[in-house]
């Protein structure tokens, strides 16, 4: 099993690589164009500078998957609730790094006081809807054909977690 740790500038390089991967082989990322380790490190520095954690999980192969968190929009009364992603090595799939990265992420929203956490997944990557399900997250909505990429519709599915019981902000 990996080790989960918060993600360093030093890490920029891999993370560049994991999510490119995403981007040339999958529809987990709805962009066309590879990003640069520039992007990744202002990514980075932006989840910091907002108080959000990024983390790696790390094997003696290195940085195999990075999981973090931001706002779910930017206006004020979403300030509570926010957006999870996450992203495993390509081979490295059902093997428990999601898991890992993904439970102390949540641990990490909780502590903050957040209330929510949302999951943006496209329709066809059961894995991902599988990994949140497992988590207790809970599919709120589907919007049919709102993406697209290798040359198909592409659905969104919204997950839910609830992070408190609070009735109130």
């Amino acid at each position: 099993m990996p080790s989960i740790r918060d993600a360093l500038p030093a890490d920029a390089p891999a993370i560049t690589a994991l999510y490119n991967a995403a981007i040339a082989q999958s529809a987990a990322v709805w962009r066309d164009v590879p990003v640069t380790v520039e992007d990744r490190r202002a990514w980075m520095a932006q989840r910091a500078a907002g108080g959000f954690p990024a983390l790696v999980a790390e094997t003696e192969a290195g940085v195999v998957g990075f999981a973090a968190y931001g706002p779910f929009h930017p206006f004020e009364g979403y300030r509570h609730t926010v957006e999870n992603s996450v992203f495993v090595a390509p081979g490295l799939h059902r093997r428990g790094v999601g898991r890992a990265l993904m439970t102390p992420l949540i641990a990490r929203a909780q502590a903050a006081g957040k209330h929510a956490m949302v999951a943006g997944i496209e329709g066809a990557n059961t894995a991902s809807i599988r990994l949140h399900a497992a988590l207790g997250f809970v599919e709120v909505a589907r919007l049919p054909q709102v993406g697209a990429k290798f040359g198909r519709w592409l659905d969104l599915v919204y997950m839910l977690r609830m992070l408190d019981a609070r009735e109130a902000p």
